[in-house]
């Protein structure tokens, strides 16, 4: 299992990593066409889709890697079964509203593909497809923050507890 989940987290991070130098091409392309007069339609767009999703995919990735900025004041004073305590009642509250939010966001872009949504940009995109791959990122960190909340339970410290010590993958 923990071999599956580090492939999850490792695919998420590196589609995002792909889409973070989708937005370098693009922009630079943009930057190319200008200098001929020539302009790329859409090019700004599909720049925004892909930096949502690169942000949403890499949610997970960070929360496993220590990344996300964590307010410890509290937590960090804590020793022992308290801190325990505090770390399941915060890791249980952000995978509840994170789960919330990733089964909202599935449903609606499964609404979006159902309803045929399409952006009002130059370019019409189906947005379902910019939305899929946020929906993605979201239940990848749901998964992120279930793994960590089981292993508090069982005992064992989050994986963003000592990740500066150490490097997945």
């Amino acid at each position: 299992m923990r071999t599956a989940l580090s492939i999850l987290y490792r695919a998420a991070e590196i589609l995002g990593a792909v889409l973070l130098a989708a937005i370098a091409v693009l922009i630079v392309t943009q930057v190319a066409s200008r200098l001929l007069n020539v302009m790329v339609p859409g090019a700004d767009e599909l720049a925004g889709y892909c930096m949502a999703a690169s942000f949403f995919l890499m949610l997970g990735p960070a929360l496993r890697r220590g990344a996300h900025i964590r307010v410890g004041v509290l937590v960090e004073r804590l020793h022992g079964a308290a801190r325990r305590v505090m770390e399941l009642l915060c890791l249980g509250f952000a995978t509840a509203l994170s789960g919330y939010f990733a089964w909202y966001w599935v449903r609606m872009t499964y609404e979006s593909y159902d309803f045929g949504d399409l952006s009002q940009g130059v370019l019409p995109v189906p947005l379902w497809m910019p939305q899929a791959l946020m929906a993605v990122g979201l239940v990848v960190l749901v998964i992120a923050l279930i793994d960590d909340l089981l292993a508090v339970l069982q005992g064992r410290d989050a994986s963003y507890q000592h990740a500066g010590m150490q490097s997945e993958g």
